[in-house]
């Protein structure tokens, strides 16, 4: 499946059983590896209940990289939790609805 954010589109590739709540246009969050080709290989597949949730490590790590605007409740307008360390592993991402 394909995960976009309105400005960029990811391929992903999962192999498991997805949430019930899982279809077209719904928010998830996905944990895994960015490959070097720029598919997205997830390990966990997670449905939002709705825009508004995110799940308290996301938000934290968005805390720690300084991409967490307090009292909005999301993301830094033009951020994304998109990214490569400095290790060269590639860092999870995030995206908010399936295509």
């Amino acid at each position: 499946f394909a995960v976009t954010d309105t400005g960029s589109t990811v391929q992903v590739r999962y192999r498991g059983l997805l949430p019930d709540l899982f279809r077209e246009g719904q928010g998830v969050v996905t944990e895994g590896v960015l490959e070097p080709d720029g598919t997205f290989r997830a390990d966990t597949v997670l449905a939002k209940h709705d825009e508004t949730y995110m799940p308290r490590e996301v938000a934290d790590a968005l805390k720690a990289q300084g991409r967490w605007q307090e009292g909005a409740g999301k993301p830094v307008q033009g951020s994304s939790a998109q990214g490569s360390s400095a290790q060269g592993q590639a860092e999870p991402v995030s995206r908010t609805a399936v295509q």
